[in-house]
């Protein structure tokens, strides 16, 4: 059970962890992207396998989280997340054309 703390989420029974602020959310969600889109080395085989089906469902979800989350950000987050996105999708378009 999640519990809201001001700007972080605090997951019961995780405390040690400490809270998961938004940022470091969409940091762990742009992580996942650059696995899928071969950019960085997949955690559990350590190898650089781009599958591009699971890097646009990461973007599209990216994206939902964007339009659902608009005029209630901070201004850092809303830079962070616009920043993350371009980078992204910069990405991606390059992944697709080679």
């Amino acid at each position: 059970m999640a519990e809201r703390r001001g700007e972080t989420f605090v997951m019961q029974g995780e405390a040690a962890e400490g809270p998961i602020s938004f940022s470091t959310f969409i940091l762990g969600l742009a992580s996942t992207t650059l696995i899928h889109l071969g950019d960085a080395p997949d955690p559990e085989s350590g190898t650089h396998t781009p599958n591009l089906e699971l890097a646009r469902q990461s973007l599209a979800l990216l994206d939902l989280l964007e339009r659902k989350t608009k005029g209630n950000l901070t201004p850092d987050e809303e830079r962070l997340f616009q920043s993350v996105l371009t980078d992204l999708r910069l990405k991606f378009v390059a992944m697709s054309r080679t």
